[in-house]
């Protein structure tokens, strides 16, 4: 897997330093590579989820963690998790909103799902209409 070389970061994790180069932030899921080894990583409000994307990769393992704080400042726009049907939008043009407020509800699989917003900030444009199908990863929301 090769990635631009614009997008290397350190970051340290219980102590232990790891190089990741990071590759689309527009896709789902990114790809990046820790310390050299491929992975795929899913981010999302409610969780960020590191899963190695050759299952003979030792490290680092699978793992969830709650958010300590406000997420996504380099998000611009909220996409759809999965595919179902936009069951109320709590939001407009023009609003601020915080981390981990409710923009709308996803019903899919008979489910409700809370879309929250990645970051604190102000919506730009509400994508979507009350009643309408979305599909995975189609837009929401943008910020300004």
């Amino acid at each position: 897997m090769q990635l631009p070389a614009n997008r290397r970061v350190k970051v340290t994790v219980n102590g232990k330093s790891y190089t990741v180069e990071v590759g689309d932030l527009n896709s789902s899921p990114i790809k990046v590579l820790v310390n050299g080894r491929p992975c795929l990583v899913n981010i999302s409000a409610a969780d960020i989820e590191v899963v190695p994307a050759d299952a003979s990769a030792a490290s680092p393992e699978k793992a969830t963690r709650e958010p300590s704080g406000p997420a996504g400042p380099m998000v611009n726009a909220v996409k759809a998790p999965m595919p179902g049907h936009i069951l109320d939008i709590a939001v407009k043009p023009g609003d601020t909103v915080a981390f981990r407020q409710q923009l709308c509800t996803l019903e899919a699989m008979k489910m409700k799902n809370a879309i929250r917003s990645p970051k604190d900030g102000a919506i730009a444009t509400v994508e979507v209409t009350e009643g309408q199908t979305v599909a995975h990863n189609d837009v929401l929301f943008t910020f300004k």
